[in-house]
């Protein structure tokens, strides 16, 4: 086959416009020869077309299932034009709250009136009210650290699943090396 019909056939393969014949000499051409460079995925799809085999027909209802599927993404689009309208309109409305509660609350607001006439005392309470909110936040930071090590054990974790992947992959790789040079000549493979 030339490189011109090949170019041609795979255009009409993927445009779904092929014959079945056409697509037959497609995979007998793949399958016979080598990957005429430019075109091994191509020979892998067939390749895989053939050890598949043939494709089943759909089952009972599939094109029933398939309308039903449409029509209900119809339903979720004319959902989601509402909720496009609703959600400014609620933010527009909680803005609206928002202006006439402060409104309400600057207009009543009452002065607070100094506590202490001494300033001394008052430094004095203000101290004792930081260090009491400082020695809440400190415990608070102290119940958290069990999820500081918890996270530290996902990256440990993350990174040994990463080192993991990384040896399988090596080692599918070097099988897929085996399985490509067992089919091209399987006579030098020696089993012992």
């Amino acid at each position: 086959m030339s490189v011109e019909e090949l170019k041609r056939l795979i255009g009409k393969y993927y445009s779904g416009e092929s014959t079945e014949e056409e697509e037959r000499a497609l995979r007998n051409y793949f399958i016979e020869n080598s990957a005429t460079p430019g075109y091994e995925a191509e020979k892998e799809i067939f390749s895989f077309l053939m050890e598949a085999g043939e494709v089943p027909e759909p089952s009972a209802g599939f094109e029933a299932r398939i309308i039903k599927a449409v029509d209900s993404s119809s339903e979720r689009a004319i959902s989601s034009r509402f909720r496009k309208i609703l959600v400014p309109l609620t933010g527009i409305a909680a803005g609206v709250l928002i202006l006439a509660g402060s409104y309400f609350f600057f207009v009543n607001r009452i002065e607070s009136e100094d506590t202490y006439t001494n300033p001394e005392i008052a430094y004095a309470e203000t101290m004792k009210i930081l260090m009491n909110v400082s020695s809440q936040i400190n415990q608070g930071k102290q119940s958290l650290r069990p999820v500081g090590r918890i996270n530290k054990m996902k990256v440990k974790s993350f990174g040994s699943i990463n080192k993991s992947a990384i040896l399988v992959q090596k080692n599918l790789k070097s099988l897929g090396y085996l399985r490509n040079s067992a089919e091209a000549d399987p006579k030098q493979i020696k089993v012992k």
